[in-house]
C-alpha cells in the first residue's frame, strides 16, 4: 500500500475510533460538557468530573503517539514527521483560548464532538458546526494573510 493511501486510510480508522470513543463517553452530549465546565456546582455535587478523564487517557495515548518519532525515522502512514517550532505561551495563544473557551461555554459542543454528533443530532448542531468551520476558515486565511504581510514588511525595511 502507498504511503499516500495508507496515510488516508489510517486516518479513516482514527476518525472511527475517536467517534466511536466520544459517543460511548457521551462527550457528545452538549449538557455533559456544561456540566464538567460548571465549577460552581462542585460544592453541592452537581459537577461532573468525566471529561477530565476523557482528556487524560488522550493525552496519555497521545503522548505516547506522538513520541513515537523519537524511535522511527519516518512515520509509518506519512511521508515526513510534522514538526513545528511554536511552543511556548504567547498572546495569540492566549487570545484564541478564551475565545474558544467562550465558544465552548456557550454552545457545550467542542470541535471534535460536535463534528461526531452531525450523524446523532444534525438538526441541532449543523448551523453550529457550518458556522465553526466558516469561522476557522476565514480566520485561517486573514492569520495568513496578516503573518504574509508583516514577513515582507520586515524583509523590507532598511536593516
Amino acid at each position: 500500500m502507498k504511503n499516500g493511501v495508507l496515510f488516508h486510510v489510517t486516518a479513516a480508522v482514527s476518525g472511527v475510533i475517536f467517534g466511536i470513543g466520544l459517543a460511548i463517553a457521551r462527550m457528545t452530549d452538549p449538557q455533559k460538557v456544561r456540566d464538567f465546565l460548571d465549577l460552581a456546582a462542585i460544592p453541592d455535587g452537581g459537577w461532573d468530573p468525566s471529561l477530565a478523564f476523557v482528556m487524560g487517557g488522550g493525552v496519555l495515548v497521545g503522548l505516547v503517539g506522538l513520541r513515537l518519532d523519537r524511535l522511527l525515522r519516518k512515520p509509518v502512514a506519512a511521508v515526513s514527521f510534522v514538526r513545528s517550532d511554536r511552543s511556548g505561551i504567547d498572546g495569540r495563544l492566549l487570545l484564541g483560548s478564551a475565545i474558544f473557551g467562550v465558544g465552548w461555554g456557550l454552545s457545550g459542543f467542542c470541535p471534535g464532538p460536535a463534528v461526531a454528533d452531525l450523524g446523532l443530532i444534525p438538526q441541532s448542531v449543523f448551523i453550529f458546526v457550518v458556522a465553526m468551520f466558516a469561522a476557522s476558515w476565514a480566520t485561517g486565511i486573514y492569520l495568513h494573510r496578516r503573518d504574509h504581510d508583516e514577513e515582507t514588511a520586515a524583509h523590507a525595511a532598511p536593516g
